[in-house]
Order: structure tokens, then sequence, then C-alpha cells
């Protein structure tokens, strides 16, 4: 039986391409629905074609991750868009997505866009280098420039990246720019509620120098609903740098002495904002209601 990549869903049906660039609709079996399987763009599955054009999916392969909203899966990499200027940069929404990403162990890419409403900030490249010196990937962008925008292909070869983001930055442009034949719907900010009209209607993977690129509706939810507490300290990759050199094992990095984060916090060498929205995305799932 054939294999192939979920592309594109829609309506029911599900957008399968082959190795050789055929595209087939397909149908998920109704035994999927019985067993609570829910095929996802980006899933790897068998088919069987029924003609040229129209199948059904046989069976759905191991993910290795999965995202709910948007919902996709097998992602490699995130393409994390923030502008510099409309609506304003913030970390500590960088730092919710950084922190949703790096549970499901997706590798971040930060874009910083429309780069060219702005003039030299020094804020805004300390938060930069700061992010580079964690070990994150940032790119500054403009989507006012074409041949800067190049920058961000070579890290779309041979992965499958999702772009996602502040609402109104900018990502249908980004991909526009990219891949000018797409013509993607994009919106002015709202000056009321000072975010993008929604333009993205469902999730599809696009092709971009050999690598698949996900326009999604971005994410709908950016609540820690699968994370626990405890695990929140494993996505900030400065503390789990320096995490063996607290006094206890299990350290939460909140109220024990001899804390190697709270003392780097101290001299300045991890930053307080990055450790207050620590502190603040623990006492979050501390505090939701429990799901029965």
């Amino acid at each position: 039986m054939p294999e192939g990549k979920i592309v594109k869903a829609l309506s029911g049906f599900y957008y399968v391409l082959t190795a050789d660039g055929l595209i087939t609709q397909c149908r998920g079996r109704g035994i999927f629905r019985k067993n609570k399987i829910n095929p996802l763009v980006g899933d790897s599955v068998v088919f069987q074609a029924d003609n040229d054009r129209e199948g059904y999916i046989l069976e759905v392969l191991p993910r290795k991750n999965e995202l709910v909203r948007p919902p996709i899966a097998n992602i490699d990499q995130a393409i994390l868009v923030f502008s510099a200027m409309e609506p304003e940069f913030s970390t500590a929404l960088l730092d919710r997505f950084l922190v949703l990403v790096e549970s499901k162990e997706v590798t971040p890419l930060i874009c910083i866009s429309k780069m060219d409403l702005i003039d030299q900030d020094e804020k805004l490249n300390f938060f930069a280098e700061y992010y580079r010196k964690i070990g994150y990937e940032v790119i500054l962008i403009s989507t006012k420039d074409p041949e800067g925008l190049k920058e961000i292909l070579p890290y779309l070869k041979d992965r499958t990246s999702v772009i996602a983001g502040q609402s109104g930055v900018g990502k249908s442009s980004l991909l526009n720019v990219l891949r000018p034949e797409l013509a993607l719907k994009t919106n002015d900010i709202s000056t009321h509620l000072g975010r993008g009209k929604h333009t993205t209607r469902h999730v599809e993977l696009i092709e971009i120098n050999d690598g698949f690129v996900a326009d999604t509706p971005g994410f709908s939810s950016l609540e820690f609903q699968e994370m626990e507490a405890e695990e929140v300290k494993e996505c900030f990759p400065e503390f789990v740098h320096i995490s063996d050199q607290c006094k206890f094992r299990e350290c939460t990095h909140l109220k024990e002495p001899k804390c190697a984060v709270k003392d780097a916090v101290e001299t300045e060498k991890i930053a307080a904002f990055r450790y207050k929205h620590y502190v603040s995305f623990v006492e979050e799932i501390k505090d939701r209601k429990p799901r029965y």
C-alpha cells in the first residue's frame, strides 16, 4: 500500500502527498472515529487509492509530536513571529510560546518582524541578544525587504515548520514574500483591538525550499493545559544549564535555599524578566481547575 503525508485537511477530506509528488484526496476509515484516531495535517499515513485522485486512509503511522491548536503533527520547528511594533514586542507572550513549543520538543526559531517600523532599538537588541545567548536562533526581518527575508530559507530546508506568533504580526505576509504565487489573504491591524483580524481558516502544509511550512490559524489556545507545574523548568534552557548546581536535585527554583537559578537571577546572569515569567507560568498551572 502507498504511503504519504497529509498536507491539508478540509471538510472531512485529507489530501495526501506521496514521494512522487502526487496528491490523493482521501477519507478516513470509520474505525478511526470508533478508536478515537484523528488524522492530522503532518501525519505520515498508509492509504488505499481507488483511482488517481481518491482513496481511503488505512493507517496513521506513529507521531513524534502533535499540537492541539492548531491541529498538526510531526513538527520539527516553530517559527515564532513577533513584531517590533504594531503590536508591540512582548517577552511575556514570546516566553509563553517558547514554553509550549519546548514542551513538545519542537525547535523554535524567533523572527522579529516589522523592523522597518523602528530605528535602532537598544531594548529590542538586548532582548534579541539575550535569547541568542541562551541558545535560540533569532532573526530580524521586514516584509518590506524581500532580500533580507531569504535569511529564513535555510531554516526551512528538509523540515516541517509551523508558523505562529502574535496575531497581526505579518505571518501571511511573510509567506507571501517567500512564495508570492500563494497570494494568501492578509488583513490590517484592527486599531480598536490592537490585533490582526483572523485571516487563515484551515491548516495546510506549503512546500518552500524543500521543506514544509504550515500556514495555520495560529495558537488559538495559549494555556498550559497539557503541562504540569514541575515540567515548566525544563522548558527554560538557561535554568536547565545550571540546575545541577542547585543544592536539591528536584529544585523547583522557587523557595528552596541555595538555588543556582535564583542566584543567577540575583547576579543578572539570568534575566529577571525570564524568571518572573517562569514563576507566573508555574502559578498559573497550579491555580487551574482540575479536569475530570
